[in-house]
């Protein structure tokens, strides 16, 4: 197994466990491709995902139709994606994605949950040399067709690694840029895809003993409990 999937596999997986969250989450991030580029799933590739997406995480039909139709409403507010970056204690970088109506509300909260467990809000980029960014698909496997088949049509769509996880199902990472290539290549070819996201993937993990983790931990949970919190990454070995 590579690197990227140990990484998921160890903290990304279970940050998806609250069903409550997986439907904000994806919510905004309908509402956002929306705004981006339309309403019409067939004109809107990363809408077309979300909704399937939607769809494996049970997530009621209304909730997705609600965001859509908040996306298309002059009259509500509109979210914009702003990343932070910041360490907290024992040294841990900290990458925090959100989505936010209010940009001014969402920094004065990250920066508080950071200096009041030990940490500290950074500059803009100040951590981009330490995280990878990806794209990662989740598909079905495909009858006639291995791994290692699949791996070498990939490559040339931006594919740098591809691994089978414990349901049987395939996670393809490519590099953030060839996110529409890889999703044109899986519809032309008939794959089911689950989901289809974006991770950041560290390329320095730090060890830290029980009680520093457990500090972590707490500010990290902290963190994730924000509703305007999309996605957190971190650079610890847990």
């Amino acid at each position: 197994m590579g690197r990227a999937f140990e990484y998921r596999k160890a903290t990304k997986m279970k940050r998806w466990g609250n069903m409550a969250r997986v439907f904000t989450k994806l919510g905004k991030q309908i509402t956002i491709a929306v705004r981006e580029s339309g309403p019409e799933p067939d004109q809107n590739p990363r809408l077309r995902v979300l909704i399937t997406q939607s769809k494996k995480e049970n997530m009621p039909k209304e909730n997705v139709e609600r965001a859509i139709k908040k996306a298309i409403s002059k009259d509500e507010a509109d979210y914009k994606e702003m990343i932070y970056e910041g360490y907290g204690p024992n040294g841990i970088a900290i990458v925090i994605e959100t989505a936010t109506d209010n940009p001014t509300r969402t920094v004065a909260n990250i920066r508080s949950y950071l200096t009041r467990n030990g940490g500290s809000l950074g500059t803009s980029g100040c951590l981009q040399f330490l995280f990878d960014h990806k794209c990662v698909f989740k598909i079905a496997p495909k009858e006639g067709v291995t791994l290692d088949d699949l791996e070498l049509e990939l490559i040339d769509f931006g594919v740098d690694e591809l691994v089978e996880d414990e349901e049987n199902n395939i996670l393809l990472y490519g590099e953030f840029q060839s996110y529409s290539n890889i999703q044109k290549y899986l519809e032309e070819n008939d794959f089911e895809i689950f989901s289809a996201e974006f991770e950041r993937i560290p390329n320095d993990m730090k060890e830290l003993n029980d009680e520093q983790k457990a500090q972590v931990m707490k500010l990290l949970d902290k963190i994730e409990d924000d509703e305007d919190v999309q996605n957190v990454f971190h650079n610890m070995i847990e």
